[in-house]
């Protein structure tokens, strides 16, 4: 006869959601042969239990520790000791490496990496009450993102009126204080604004009346119909035979009206672009298109086109464009719901402590499914 044996189960342990991000965290680091920076790779937490339960798991059997890969356990780690969400279904190595850039688009110098220098390339959340999720992340220097800081759309918008209210003339044009705000210029906090504003939801007539000093980074979510058109039309004048482009282009524009006042903009703006001088390098084509939307005159027509469409109506020359390749990038639309999903704009981009799990001892957790993709 066969003797069964009964055994006590073992005591599960209550994690909070951050004990567990952290253990996750160090799970990842040991799975790909890494450990974290001191001190946190000898201080007691659950980051140094996952790192160690990893190891034991994985031994020898480790993935490769890429340059991309490392910055997406540095960017978790940074996020996890503020307590910020990360959301990790889509925010991965490979999303973080679409994201690179050569040049900052705020002060516009070449970014270096790990050098502990303030052109250091880092990943800022353009939108500072939401968590590190894909749409609402940007590259930058060190120093453009430690001095935009937590400021919004509005409020690097404030700093560039009281600058221009008591400075001078400066960069192209703009005027500037006597000194900086913050180690940027008037021209730089512009560009910040510029940015914030693509992630906040604006009024059309707010959303057009402002310039595009800054390119979207790739990957940004808009959330203006009226700046994705004016992206989609900026960015014709990077790639060659943008004057038939344009000219098909016209041809989807809703009236007479429309199609004339766009003429009247794109002719406003095309000589302050030439005006910069032919170049074969990208970047300063870049530049030079941002700088043609400074022009008053540029601006003024502008206005007077987007009078004449609607927001609806920009998000359908978008789509009608697209149809027939007359984009220079991919334009992909999104539903408004799935638009901030991962954001955790609830908990203004904070882990919501308030969520507990189990964990038995030396397993990994299994979260509920409706906790599958929980931000970091």
């Amino acid at each position: 006869m066969a003797t069964a044996f009964f055994t006590e189960p073992c005591p599960a342990t209550t994690l909070t959601a951050h004990e567990h991000i952290g253990f996750e965290l160090g799970w990842d680091y040991a799975h790909h042969a890494l450990t974290p920076p001191a001190p946190y790779d000898q201080e007691p937490s659950a980051l140094r239990n996952g790192l160690l339960a990893g190891q034991a798991a994985f031994g020898s059997r480790t993935l490769l520790p890429t340059r991309h890969v490392r910055k997406w356990l540095q960017l978790r780690l940074h996020a996890w000791l503020r307590g910020r969400s990360v959301e990790l279904v889509q925010v991965t190595p490979n999303h973080l490496q679409q994201l690179e850039v050569s040049h900052c688009p705020i002060t516009r110098v070449a970014l270096s990496a790990a050098t502990l220098e303030t052109t250091d390339a880092s990943v800022d959340r353009v939108r500072n009450d939401a968590g590190y999720a894909a749409g609402n992340l940007a590259v930058m220097s060190t120093k453009a993102n430690h001095a935009k800081a937590a400021h919004g759309f509005r409020d690097a918008l404030r700093i560039v009126r009281d600058m221009e209210a008591r400075g001078s003339t400066g960069e192209g044009g703009l005027t500037v204080a006597q000194g900086h705000e913050g180690g940027l210029s008037a021209a730089q906090w512009a560009r910040v604004a510029v940015l914030c504003s693509f992630v906040e939801p604006l009024s059309h007539d707010e959303a057009s009346a402002l310039p595009m000093l800054v390119f979207p980074p790739n990957r940004l979510r808009l959330f203006n119909p009226v700046q994705a058109l004016q992206a989609f039309i900026s960015r014709q004048l990077l790639a060659p035979g943008w004057s038939q482009r344009i000219t098909r282009f016209e041809a989807l524009l809703p009236g007479k009206p429309a199609r004339r006042t766009f003429q009247m903009f794109f002719h406003a703006l095309l000589p302050r672009v030439l005006e910069a001088g032919r170049t074969d390098d990208a970047q300063r084509a870049r530049w030079a298109v941002e700088d043609a939307w400074r022009n008053p005159l540029v601006m003024k027509r502008w206005l007077a086109f987007t009078r004449f469409v609607t927001p609806a109506q920009c998000e359908a020359l978008l789509t009608r464009a697209a149809a027939r390749h007359l984009g220079t990038q991919r334009v992909e639309q999104i539903a408004a719901a799935q638009a901030t999903d991962g954001w955790n704009l609830e908990s203004r981009g904070y882990v919501p402590h308030a969520v507990l799990m189990r964990r038995s001892p030396g397993r990994r957790a299994v979260l509920p499914s409706v906790q599958a993709s929980l931000p970091l």
